[in-house]
């Protein structure tokens, strides 16, 4: 076992990949000389030369849709957006190209392409470099997303996208990049679509992904075991593991869902009502949300803290929701 950083652990997995595999090519803003934004491409280009690490023009819709056309023709791409906002430029691609060929040609064309970009709040860069922008990706139909919250898991589900033949939304919190974090020394590839449960617990759920895993993680050692809690972290939004967090519901019997998105139309609701829907009689207490709120972010630091959840506010949430479950018994 090794420690590295996020930002490693996605440099790992790319140059693994691209070395297995002559067909995979990085394209997007600075990832060549400069080595991406969050440094994540750090050292292809020197390794693998300009023609497999393209530096793109600015012009998300133009090399997006370049893409696509490389991967229906049997390479395989990794296209990087500086932040998740710049992904709505090239939208019409992702949604109604990328997403929609393998199922409209019946199978005789695939887009095994995967969109590497990171999003959400922290660093004040203001409303539109700071949107957690998942839930309009989670909408569409034929796309795989991702949101990994540790290295391991960010290596390890990197990989598997790049081999998988469907487009795959990999979304990266930008705070997690300096985290650190044990993967194997060895190869290893962790399959989309399953998650984890990084604590077990008897009390309640608590079902969460990326960054705010690891704040939901650290806000419960606070609590030092005041309630016995289950954490239950995606990993992978589509397709959704709906099956490890029924079963979860069905022993806890409540459950608290955390994302750091806006509330609205998120993909915390869409849980919510799934768990009703399939496993309304073990439900307790009402399913709560903790999520950010409904407001463009803030540029002012005091002010972005107060939009999104953390830790502080994961806590006392929880200690208000076991005072009430008890005053209710």
């Amino acid at each position: 076992m090794k420690v590295i950083t996020y930002s490693n652990a996605i440099n790992e997995a790319l140059e693994e990949e691209m070395r297995r595999d002559s067909r995979v090519f990085c394209i997007g803003e600075d990832i060549g000389l400069h080595g991406g934004a969050f440094q994540a491409t750090n050292g292809l280009i020197k390794k693998f030369g300009k023609e497999r690490v393209i530096d793109s023009p600015i012009s998300e819709l133009g090399f997006t849709g370049m893409a696509i056309g490389a991967a229906m023709k049997g390479l395989r791409p990794i296209v990087e957006y500086m932040y998740i906002d710049f992904s709505l430029l090239a939208a019409d691609q992702i949604i109604n190209q990328a997403a929609k060929i393998r199922y409209m040609t019946g199978g005789q064309l695939k887009v095994p392409i995967v969109i590497r970009t990171q999003s959400g709040a922290g660093r004040s860069n203001a409303g539109q470099h700071s949107q957690s922008l998942e839930a309009i990706y989670y909408h569409i139909p034929g796309l795989k997303i991702v949101m990994p919250s540790t290295p391991k898991d960010a290596k390890g589900t990197l990989k598997s996208a790049i081999r998988d033949d469907n487009p795959v939304l990999f979304i990266e919190n930008k705070l997690l990049y300096h985290t650190k974090g044990e993967i194997a020394d060895e190869e290893f590839l962790i399959p989309l679509g399953k998650a984890n449960i990084i604590k077990k617990g008897s009390e309640v759920t608590i079902v969460s992904y990326s960054r705010m895993s690891n704040e939901v993680l650290n806000a419960v050692k606070e609590l030092n075991n005041i309630i016995d809690i289950e954490i239950i972290d995606l990993v992978t939004l589509s397709p959704l593991d709906i099956n490890t967090i029924i079963s979860s519901v069905k022993k806890t019997n409540n459950l608290i869902i955390v994302q750091e998105a806006p509330r609205k139309g998120g993909v915390a609701s869409d849980i919510a009502a799934t768990v009703m829907e399939k496993a309304f009689d073990y439900i307790d207490s009402p399913i709560l949300i903790i999520a950010g709120e409904n407001i463009i972010i803030p540029y002012a630091a005091s002010l972005e803290v107060k939009s999104i959840p953390d830790v502080k506010k994961i806590k006392n949430t929880l200690l208000k929701y076991k005072k009430e479950n008890q005053n209710d018994a």
